[in-house]
């Protein structure tokens, strides 16, 4: 699962395809049904920026991952059970392996937010000071990259995901359809969706889980909310968020957003030293 230098440039030149078709589909909406933003939105070069590493970084990585997580499971994976899957109906396995991979993805994005040091990754993501569909994308590759396995090691160990092509289809139908459906929840959209608010994740939801304070720690799932409701961490009043983003610090430039994670956490000074 190598990717070639021609397999690399192929996927650059669909993401430029695609940003003019997501330009094109949600500039128009979130003008017209949107939060007004008064002003210059200073991150939207960081947020292209974002668009294109967190796209194409994590496909060379996942690739070489996917792979070794592929021989290994085709090592440590009783045929028994490879046989038994692959005998399940076709709508059956999707089923399995879509439930699954959300409830990996679910545990990976919440362990973000709880573990310090995924949080160092994670935390630009919720940086975000306006709610945007390019917000989907902006996020350090090792945090994509993290959260990603936490939902396709199951399937591979599971049996539902294998080293053939078809084997593979899943994972990364998956990915392509979570990036997909998150540019929709990231959006700046005040869309209500009665009775179907349970049972799929709306920009109302996903908007919470960015807000400031109270509730960054709710609605972590990606598309399955029932995943919220069994784990205790559901949150969806009628109203909206008043403030997005995070009081975590993030470095001003590019450059020192994607390193500084990648350091050895600074020593958290005593409190009495802190008021001086």
């Amino acid at each position: 699962m190598n990717v070639s230098p021609a397999e690399f440039a192929a996927t650059a030149l669909r993401l430029c395809v695609w940003l003019i078709l997501l330009t094109a589909l949600f500039v128009p909406l979130e003008r017209w049904f949107g939060v007004r933003h008064d002003g210059p939105n200073g991150e939207l070069r960081h947020n292209l920026a974002y668009y294109f590493l967190s796209s194409l970084v994590p496909i060379v990585l996942l690739s070489a991952l996917m792979a070794l997580l592929a021989a290994l499971a085709a090592w440590v994976v009783p045929d028994a059970l490879t046989a038994t899957v692959a005998g399940l109906p076709l709508a059956v396995r999707m089923v399995l392996a879509f439930v699954i991979a959300e409830t990996g993805f679910y545990w990976g994005h919440r362990l973000s937010h709880e573990l310090p040091w995924l949080w160092r990754f994670h935390a630009l993501h919720h940086s975000t000071e306006r709610m945007h569909f390019l917000a989907n994308t902006r996020s350090h590759p090792v945090d994509m990259v993290i959260t990603r396995l936490f939902g396709i090691v199951p399937l591979y160990l599971l049996g539902l995901a294998s080293p053939t092509a078809a084997g593979s289809a899943a994972p990364a139908a998956l990915i392509v359809l979570g990036t997909l459906w998150g540019f929709f929840i990231h959006a700046n959209l005040r869309w209500r969706f009665g009775p179907l608010e349970w049972f799929v994740t709306t920009p109302a939801f996903h908007h919470w889980h960015h807000s400031r304070h109270e509730h960054i720690n709710r609605n972590y799932a990606s598309t399955l909310p029932f995943l919220d409701r069994l784990f205790g961490s559901h949150y969806l009043p009628r109203h909206w968020p008043a403030e997005v983003g995070t009081d975590t610090p993030l470095a001003p430039t590019l450059s020192r957003q994607l390193i500084e994670p990648l350091l050895p956490a600074p020593p958290v000074k005593p409190a009495a030293e802190q008021s001086f």
